[in-house]
């Protein structure tokens, strides 16, 4: 089975807790209303999934992030693991994701470039469990589980 990792930054604001999340880029995700997810990649073969989705980051928004790393465990969804970790940081809403190439529409024989991440916004716990991927909604309830005890 396929395993990818990511994270999920986290700040206090005068809003209380806000999640980062990235809106997927892509003519599939362009009009689903659940088409946020934390920032995640696939691991590739000899990767640790930390290194991946520190990679990850990088790939999707255009820059690295730091600081102390909090496991959020895995989920499992239809085809693949997710593995995710918290960080308490503060990156840019102002992304620049690398672009992967399809051909679309489908059947047209015509290939486009589209970024992996079109946009970034920060969200408190209640919107983003409303407009994250279904299956990633464990992550948050997590960090909150985990800051409530910590």
């Amino acid at each position: 089975m396929k395993e990818s990792a990511g994270i999920l930054p986290f700040r206090r604001s005068e809003k209380g807790l806000e999640l980062y999340l990235i809106h997927m880029g892509g003519p599939y995700w362009r009009r689903k209303e659940r088409a946020w997810s934390i920032v995640k990649g696939e691991v590739e073969e000899g990767e640790g999934a930390l290194s991946a989705a520190l990679r990850e980051f990088r790939e999707e928004t255009g820059v690295g992030i730091e600081g102390k790393f909090f496991p959020l465990g895995k989920v499992k969804t239809s085809g693949k693991i997710i593995h995710a970790w918290a960080v308490e940081a503060e990156p840019s809403t102002e992304i620049r994701s690398e672009t992967f190439e399809i051909e679309w529409p489908p059947k047209s024989g015509k290939r486009e470039r589209f970024p992996e991440a079109d946009r970034a916004e920060w969200w408190t716990p209640e919107e983003a469990k409303k407009v994250i991927v279904k299956s990633q909604i464990p992550f948050i309830e997590r960090l909150e589980e985990l800051l409530r005890t910590n």
